[in-house]
């Protein structure tokens, strides 16, 4: 079933002397989300986005390099060839250098899961030894990954049969809660509305179970969406297209008989005379 997914990474998990070829595949699902495009309201045509730089015009792919501003309006410039060649060890393995309970990490520094799968028969029975060992201490492991041009932080633990890796945000990209929430007051709260909200969150509480709840919005966006296809309000690009030709033909021909008409007319004019 792995072989038949698509792979996002492909490099190594090690741990001490221990090294497993393993897979990233993205633990999202796409497919069911509704994705807009930016539409011409006049010409139903979409908008297009161009590289442009100022007084200079639109500036070929091939002549757009990545900069880093040291300061405003002066850039270093860098090849990508250069960014490949950057000797980061994280960019093919995935070294576990620490272990920490699995509740030891703020969920606010989670950012996007990833599945890893075994690459091949040999890395199967070291891999299942890695997942069961996490799952029996309830640990995750700590390590970085460089992908998408970034070294990232990232968390693996056992999920399910396998494993799952997850990146981690660094500190320095967290805001200070207490600086966030200074503004809030410390007064004592009369008891009686505490005991009520606790209440009303027992009486609420429940088992997550995430298919349980769905997108409404989405929904409410394919009906949207539906009915405007009902009632022919459906974008043709096609039919717009063939509007605008014959709206092109037509001012053509108009200009072309415009001078015909002057000369017949001058013609006339002569013949009276």
């Amino acid at each position: 079933m792995a072989e038949r997914i698509r792979t996002f990474w492909k490099g190594r998990l090690r741990l001490a002397l221990v090294t497993i070829p393993v897979r990233l595949v993205t633990a999202l699902a796409r497919e069911k989300q509704i994705h807009f495009h930016q539409v011409d309201r006049k010409t139903k045509q979409r908008i297009r986005y161009e590289k442009v730089a100022p007084g200079v015009g639109e500036v070929p792919k091939e002549d757009i390099v990545y900069g880093y501003e040291v300061e405003p309006g002066n850039y270093v410039l860098l090849e990508e060839e250069e960014l490949d060649k950057l000797k980061l060890e994280s960019r093919h393995t995935i070294d576990l250098v620490q272990f920490v309970d699995a509740c030891d990490i703020d969920p606010l520094y989670f950012e996007r899961p990833y599945f890893v799968v075994p690459d091949g028969e040999d890395a199967e029975e070291p891999y299942r030894v890695i997942r069961d060992a996490l799952r029996s201490e309830n640990k995750v492991g700590i390590g970085q990954l460089a992908l998408r041009g970034r070294e990232d932080l990232v968390a693996l633990k056992s999920c399910g049969n396998g494993m799952m890796l997850e990146t981690l945000r660094y500190a320095s990209e967290i805001k200070d809660a207490d600086a966030v929430f200074e503004g809030i007051g410390h007064g004592r709260l009369r008891q009686d509305l505490i005991e009520m909200a606790k209440d009303l969150i027992d009486q609420r509480s429940a088992p997550f179970d995430a298919a349980a709840y769905k997108n409404h919005y989405a929904e409410a966006l394919r009906q949207l969406v539906n009915s405007k296809m009902k009632g022919g309000k459906v974008i043709d690009f096609t039919e717009a297209l063939k509007r605008s030709l014959q709206k092109s033909g037509s001012s053509a021909r108009t200009r072309a008989e415009t001078p015909s008409r002057r000369s017949a007319s001058k013609a006339r004019a002569r013949a009276r005379h």
